[in-house]
Parts: structure tokens; sequence; C-alpha cells
């Protein structure tokens, strides 16, 4: 949470606009307080969006879902403007922390903590399929810790109660390590595949670590499929009852009724000590800035943003270290119990967009032998000796100004569903707008070519009459179009996917540095790295690939950074590589 800046509206609807609660690829979301004073969560579309029908059907599908559900497991819709610009909708506001933020903030859950919020996560999933509606996005930062208990959010992908569903055109819905096998193979989406991600769900309360390990979405979602999920260290009844609800068939799998009767709880999960702790703690999250006084005592305290979709996992904990984080929970258990007030954690209660991680850190499961993602591939003939190994940073492009105020990179902490193509341009609006903001993109050797057959040359610049304030720091990222194994230098064979990372990135440049002139010049693959992190925990840089290796439609996105793992997207466009 976050107060308001100049550029935001004071009213929403009836609702007047009290702080910021985050942000997402397809909108802004606010906390609001209606006229007779109750607080609500404002999610508010970009204007961008009314010119991209799919993503528009998307948010008003999502609204007529949120709209049907009313379960004490869900918020309720409170207000909605759907028939014209600006569009949003408005729910019930829950304060309390993601499950993402209490396990990564305190650790992994005990045993007993566990089956109590296995068991409610269940019966909540059984009142959703109840009204027709599968999920198919259950993760952790999916699900709201509340005073009286847990809140599945973000309906942003469910199949509603018509039966339709909108998914981004060649990519699977769902979260890479949430995501059922029959999702990946056949796009197949049922009630079962709520119950796998359920499974993944608590194998990462239970643990605290990525539930299939970490790495590339393909990667991830290879072991999703092929491998076994990693509940090393877990009280074995509960392992026992993670595995079958991540069974490879759905048919395999139990009901969540079955799911509540194998853990046989015997209390209310918000009398459970450390759940209170938790929700009482705010989950560990970090402080959030000073808030207006208009928003009211008790709004000011630690507490967790607005978190709406997956970012690939943190780094992870060195293999063989047995690593198991001594869970902070323990000592929230005694503050908690005695701290009062309401916590600064409320989540409006469906959503989509880029968001934060859903689940790291801790050990990564080992993939299957031979399998995608293992880490014993030699790179093959033609690979730079140089490709795994800890390489320096972008070289510093001509005319780029030194500032200490911006990073000297970005990190991939984000998944990121920007695809250009060379017959429909980007799919996605973006995050920001950009309005003195413009990119070039040319073949290095023949600037008229239709296509591209070797490098690229790209050029960033702020428009000459910009009205844009201080620092305007910027990195550009190229994707091509797949998934790339690092190892090969190519895409990968074995799970062929759209490319979802912010791709190879630039150094970033403060284009107000008078040293820039406004502008900087960049060559790809020279400019361009990404770094990784393989699963022994290591941070990797490799340089960009050259285009021939992966013909196709490329993407080039222009990020403004604010920050190492702060920045979003303002410029797509790309090139065609023959």
């Amino acid at each position: 949470m976050e107060a308001l800046r100049e550029t935001d509206p004071a009213h929403i609807g009836a609702h007047a606009l009290v702080a910021r609660l985050g942000a997402g690829g397809m909108g802004q979301v606010y906390l609001g307080r209606s006229p007779g004073g109750r607080l609500v969560a404002i999610k508010v579309i970009r204007d961008e969006i009314t010119g991209h029908p799919e993503a528009l059907a998307r948010f008003r599908r999502e609204a007529e879902t949120v709209r049907a559900v009313r379960s004490a497991y869900t918020a309720n819709l409170i207000d909605a403007s759907l028939a014209a610009p600006p569009y949003w909708l408005a729910t019930e506001y829950v304060a309390g922390p993601t499950l993402s933020h209490a396990v990564g903030g305190y650790g992994a859950l005990p045993a007993d903590s566990c089956r109590r919020l296995f068991a409610a996560l269940a019966e909540g999933l059984a009142s959703v399929h109840a009204y027709g509606v599968t999920h198919r996005d259950l993760k952790p930062q999916n699900v709201i810790l509340g005073a009286q208990g847990p809140q599945l959010i973000d309906f942003g992908i469910a199949k509603g109660v018509d039966g339709t569903a909108l998914t981004q055109a060649g990519t699977a819905p769902g979260t890479p390590g949430y995501t059922a096998p029959e999702v990946l193979l056949r796009g197949e989406a049922a009630d079962a595949a709520d119950v796998f991600a359920l499974g993944a769900t608590l194998a990462y309360a239970a643990t605290g670590r990525a539930p299939y390990g970490t790495g590339e979405p393909t990667t991830v979602n290879f072991r999703a499929v092929h491998g076994e999920i990693d509940v090393e260290g877990v009280e074995p009844e509960l392992a026992a009852l993670i595995r079958a609800c991540v069974a490879k068939e759905p048919g395999g799998r139990p009901s969540p009724a079955e799911v509540i009767r194998r853990c046989a709880v015997d209390a209310a999960l918000v009398d459970d000590p450390v759940y209170a702790a938790l929700t009482a703690a705010g989950g560990g999250a970090a402080r959030v800035p000073a808030l207006p006084s208009t928003i009211g005592p008790g709004l000011g305290a630690a507490g967790s943003g607005y978190v709406p979709t997956y970012v690939p996992a943190a780094a992870p904990v060195a293999a063989g270290t047995g690593a198991r984080r001594a869970p902070r929970w323990a000592l929230a258990a005694v503050a908690g119990l005695v701290a009062g007030g309401l916590v600064a954690g409320g989540y409006l209660m469906s959503g989509n967009g880029k968001g934060e991680e859903a689940g790291g850190g801790g050990r990564a499961a080992a993939p299957p032998a031979g399998g995608a993602g293992t880490s014993s591939a030699a790179p093959s003939a033609g690979v730079p000796s140089s490709v795994g190994q800890p390489a320096p940073s972008p070289p510093v492009p001509a005319g780029v100004g030194v500032s200490g105020a911006v990073p000297d990179h970005i990190e991939p902490n984000k998944v990121s569903r920007d695809l250009w193509s060379s017959t429909g341009g980007c799919n996605l609006p973006n995050e920001e707008r950009a309005e003195f903001l413009l990119a070039s993109v040319v073949d290095a050797d023949d600037p008229q070519a239709p296509a591209v057959t070797g490098k690229v040359r790209i050029r960033v610049f702020l428009k000459q009459h910009n009205t844009e304030k201080g620092t305007y720091a910027v990195s550009v990222g190229v994707k091509p179009p797949h998934e790339i194994d690092e190892s090969t230098r190519r895409p990968f064979e074995a799970v062929r996917d759209y490319n979802h990372s912010i791709g190879y990135t630039s150094r970033p440049v403060d284009l107000k540095d008078p040293a820039t002139g406004g502008s900087v010049d960049l060559t790809y693959p020279d400019d361009f790295v990404t770094e990784l992190v393989d699963n022994q925990g290591t941070r990797k840089k490799f340089p960009g690939i050259p285009t021939a290796n992966d013909p196709g439609d490329w993407t080039v996105l222009v990020y403004r950074v604010r920050g190492v793992k702060e920045y979003s997207s303002v410029y797509c466009t790309g090139f065609p590589v023959k």
C-alpha cells in the first residue's frame, strides 16, 4: 500500500480514493471509501485496454464471475462500471497478508497449521465449484489470510459459470508450478486442476519452497508434468495428502470433500496460534510509506501490497545446505497474539496483471533425469565459453550518463506476457503511458530490410518537448519468440512455448541526464544480457543469443526503471527474423 500520486483521481464512481494497493498489467488497484464509509478495493482498467477486445472481455467476465460467486471464501462485488470507460470494479476490502508473504516472511508452517489451512482452502474450493466456477490460478499469492479465515482472490482467468474461459492464445492458463499436467498438455481445466493447485500451494506452505523448484517457466512446467513435488521434511501423512492432490492424472486426485475428511481438523483455523500470529503481524511484509491521515488509524501499519499474478521465483538456497529457514512465526506468535488493530494488507479479491513472487526460495526440486531444466547438459558447439560463467554487466553504450540514482541492471523478477507479431503488433497494452518516448528498431546492416538477418540497432529517445520531471531511466528488453535453453542457446526442444521472460536486457540509462542527450543507441546482442539462477542457487549472466538461433517474431520492450526490481513496460515494438 502506498500514498496516492498527484496523477491519481480523487474519486472512482461514488468512491473516494485513499491509497494505492498495487498495480498490474491490466490496471491500477486502489483502496477506496464508499459514501457510507465502507472500505473497498477498486480495480481500474487502463485506458489502453479499450483497444484490446480480448483483455476487455476478460475484465468484464472477471467481474461477472465475482458477482456470481457469493461465498464466505471470496469477497463480494460491491460496485462496478462495465458499460463505458473508465471501466472498474469494487469488491470488499479484506485486510491480511497473502500466504506467499506470510510464509516468505516467517517460514514454513507447522503440520497442524497446514492441515487446518488445507481443510479451509478445500472448503473454499468446494464452495466456488458449487457455483460452476473453476478458479484455474490458485497459488500462494492468491490466498489472503484474513481474520475470519482464508480468502481466494484473482478470478481473472477463472472458467466462468457460462463455461467460457479467456486465455491468451498460445499460452496455458495458470502459474508454473501450480498448473496441472492436463492443463499444460491438453488444455483441460476442470475442478481437479484446482485440487492440483491446492496440493502445490500447501507444499509451499509446508516447506517454504517452490513446489517444483525455480527457473524458467517451461522448465518448471516440465517438472510439474514429469517430476515429483518437493515435500522433503514434511510430516509423512501431510506429505501423502499433498502427493495425492498432485497426482498426474486428474481422476487420481481426491475431491475437496475427501481432502477435508483426511485433514480431520478438530479446531477452527482462526484459533490456530500460528495463523492468528500471521494475520496480526501482516505476514512479515516490509513497512509501507506513511499514508494520508484520511485513511484512518491502523492502516499505516506493516502490510502487503496487491499481488495479482506470477513472477519467477527468487534465488533458491544452494542445494545440499539442508536449508530450512528458522520459522519467524514462532516469534510472531508472541507479538501477534497481543497485537490489535487492522493490518494494512488488504487486497482486491479479484484481478490480473504482473505482480510479485508466488513462492520461492529454498531448495529447488531436482528435475527428472535428462529432462529440461537439468544443469548437466554440456553446451553445444558454437556456444561461447563465457556462457554460464560469471559475466560482467552489459557494456555502457556510447553517450550513456552515469547517475547514482540509476541501477546498473534490472533483475528478471517478473513474467512478461507481452508478445509482438508482424501481423498484429503488440498483444497487450503497456503498464505505463509513455507519451513522450519513442523507439526505433532496424537491421544493423540494412536499415531498409523488411526482416532482420543479423544484429539489430535499437534507439530509444525522449521527444524534445517532453514534460517528464526528474530521472527517467530506461532499460530495453529484447525477447526471442520462444523460451531459450541457455545451455544450447536455442529454444527448448522438450517444451516449446512462447517467451514469458522480460528478455535480454540492456544497462539502464537516464534519458534526462544531459550526457545522454535524451537518447540511447543500442546493438543487440552486443549490449544485452540476462541473469538466471540455477538449481544450486548460483546467479549467472548470459549474453543475448544470435537472432538466427530463433527465427520468428521478436519482441522489444522499453522498461521505465525505478530500481533493480522496480520497472514497468512503457513501449512495445518488435521485428521479424528470417
